[in-house]
């Protein structure tokens, strides 16, 4: 079984100069919870989720120690987070997205796909086929469809 067998062909997306505030009313509108970002001709060129937006709000400060990553909390009060959630709406969504996508080829086998989503520890891999967005696949559709002749 392949990508093209179980991905979903409906892809919720946002275009590279889109907002913040047009990824948030996917979210709503929709119940998703990432999307990925396409160019002109389609291409994926990035991916928001609902944790880069968590990240951004979030009272922390990324920092580099001795070459060890780590975050601290920030104290604050709701006027700070308020002041954050407004200033983010306004972003264009490149400035948090995510550049390196984790992607399959539609021709991809669903046992590497299993392999991709539990490895990485991401919910979803967007489909390309010749380099443009074609799909979607999610965990739930590999379960769905690796497990349903079985059961």
């Amino acid at each position: 079984m392949k990508a093209r067998d179980i991905m979903v062909c409906q892809v919720y997306k946002v275009k590279e100069e889109d907002t913040v505030r047009s990824v948030i009313e996917k979210f709503i509108e929709h119940g998703i919870s990432g999307v990925p970002v396409v160019n002109d001709r389609n291409e994926i060129v990035g991916y928001i989720s609902d944790g880069d937006i968590m990240r951004y709000i979030g009272k922390h400060q990324d920092q580099v120690v001795d070459f060890f990553y780590f975050s601290t909390i920030i104290q604050g009060d709701n006027e700070e987070f308020e002041e954050r959630a407004k200033k983010l709406l306004g972003l264009n969504v490149m400035e948090i997205a995510q550049k390196k996508v984790m992607k399959v080829d539609w021709e991809e086998e669903i046992d590497r796909i299993a392999a991709i989503l539990g490895k990485k520890r991401i919910k979803k891999l967007p489909v390309e086929r010749n380099g443009v967005l074609v799909g979607i696949i999610s965990r739930g559709n590999v379960i769905r469809h690796a497990f349903q002749s079985l059961l």
